[in-house]
């Protein structure tokens, strides 16, 4: 289980860096999958920065503490962070989005984010194998 819950992290935390790499890079080409039918233009177009930068960090945030081996932070960070595609999810539904896009993308990423965190707070601490433990250490 911990394994399938390392490739989830990794996997939760990789997606809004390429996400939000695509905002900031091309934004007019990324925004149709997000939800929404139409999409800011002239100045209103710098929500594509905003959104893009966005996601970086949360990808960012996540992958530094899951590197450093802060499994349960990590696990802290997933939960709260969920909070992202919910708003997203209430965004495309409050302006005139489908209700599949809205669920099947954004709901859906909330609830799996939600459930790696669950994994993540779950797991006990690693502990050394215990016949390594009777083994006496060499001078």
């Amino acid at each position: 289980m911990r394994r399938f819950t390392t490739v989830l992290t990794v996997l939760l935390a990789v997606f809004p860096l390429t996400f939000g790499t695509q905002f900031l890079l091309a934004g007019h080409t990324a925004a149709p999958n997000f939800g929404i039918a139409e999409w800011p233009t002239g100045l209103a177009a710098g929500y594509f920065g905003v959104k893009g930068i966005r996601d970086i960090a949360l990808g960012l945030n996540l992958l530094a503490l899951f590197a450093m081996g802060q499994r349960r932070a990590t696990g802290v960070l997933m939960a709260i962070s969920a909070i992202v595609p919910v708003t997203d999810m209430i965004m495309v539904l409050s302006h005139g989005g489908t209700a599949a896009t809205a669920l099947g993308i954004h709901g859906l990423t909330a609830a799996v984010m939600l459930v790696d965190a669950f994994l993540l707070l779950r797991e006990r601490a690693v502990t050394p194998a215990l016949d390594e433990t009777l083994q006496p250490a060499h001078s």
